[in-house]
């Protein structure tokens, strides 16, 4: 049997630097808050948003729910949106997906302000996580996570990008495998999934930490065969079971992005978990793996936002 990179670990190490550096600001009169907006909804995107609202009251984060109905218009939404903009009581803001198809969700997401960004998914985060003008986090060792509040919020590079978030979920694949020493260098990595949310910022961070990428999709011909090269395998497709143990090498560190309800209630991934754990060195469960390290680092980049704040408005830097 493989070892299970379970994620809890990680995700409470960051959230303690959080709650810290929330206290931190608490006592300056400064409030941290998260604004989560629905539209319409699913069961796993209730799940979601409420996990993240118990983690958050955890922490000090003050949390703002707006749930609008499946009928709202594009209209109605971005309005909201504005309102959110213009409230200093919010930092960040984190739209939960997938919304009504009817929708542009590019148009939802670039109407929030760079600087409430907090999930990294607009076009001016996107742009500079393309450009590598936010990539320095992926390799900022002074920073949240590392068991002690002592490096703090490297304050230094906020003060340079301060609109500069990364999109959670591939920023908590990378800092997991690193927190398990995985070594990503001159591996072979395969992305099963080309999403802006996921796939393609986990193959540009991947590809920064100097892997060999491929990413596959839907329209790949013989997926298999890609996948029995692959020191790394991260799935995100949102297909229940697609990866099977035959599929994979012996020893190749698997990261299940995927989490899908089964009709009984129970959570599974896009991995066959039994016929693949044992051929893999590492292997993340489903739920417990990826998932808590994605919400503490939304909670962690909710944060910088509220302290890129203060910097923008004070030249004061917190001890």
């Amino acid at each position: 049997m493989s070892n299970l990179m379970s994620g809890k670990k990680l995700a409470a190490d960051i959230k303690a630097c959080v709650k810290s550096r929330v206290e931190k600001l608490s006592l300056m009169g400064i409030d941290v808050g998260l604004a989560l907006m629905q539209i319409g909804g699913t069961a796993s995107d209730e799940q979601y948003l409420n996990t993240t609202v118990s983690v958050s009251r955890t922490v000090g984060i003050k949390t703002y729910e707006y749930r609008l109905p499946e009928t709202a218009s594009l209209n109605e939404i971005i309005n909201t949106i504005n309102n959110i903009n213009a409230d200093e009581r919010i930092n960040g803001l984190l739209v939960l997906f997938p919304i009504p198809r009817r929708i542009n969700p590019r148009r939802v997401v670039n109407a929030i302000l760079p600087e409430k960004d907090v999930d990294g998914l607009g076009s001016t985060s996107v742009g500079m996580f393309a450009a590598e003008e936010s990539m320095f986090q992926i390799f900022d060792k002074d920073d949240f996570g590392s068991g002690s509040d002592s490096g703090g919020l490297a304050v230094r590079n906020m003060a340079c990008v301060p609109h500069g978030f990364l999109p959670c979920t591939p920023f908590g694949v990378i800092r997991l495998l690193e927190h398990y020493g995985v070594e990503i260098k001159g591996k072979n990595a395969v992305v099963i999934g080309k999403s802006l949310a996921v796939g393609k910022p986990l193959a540009l961070m991947l590809l920064a930490k100097e892997a060999t990428v491929t990413i596959c999709h839907k329209s790949s011909a013989d997926l298999a065969a890609h996948l029995r090269n692959a020191d790394i395998v991260c799935a995100a497709t949102g297909v229940s079971g697609l990866i099977k143990g035959n599929m994979i090498k012996e020893g190749a560190v698997i990261v299940d992005i995927g989490i899908n309800i089964m009709p009984d209630g129970s959570f599974a991934g896009d991995v066959d978990f039994e016929s693949v754990a044992p051929r893999a060195s590492f292997i993340t469960p489903v739920p417990g793996g990826v998932g808590p390290v994605t919400i503490a680092t939304l909670l962690e980049n909710t944060l910088r936002s509220a302290q890129n704040n203060v910097l923008l408005k004070t030249p004061l830097i917190l001890p």
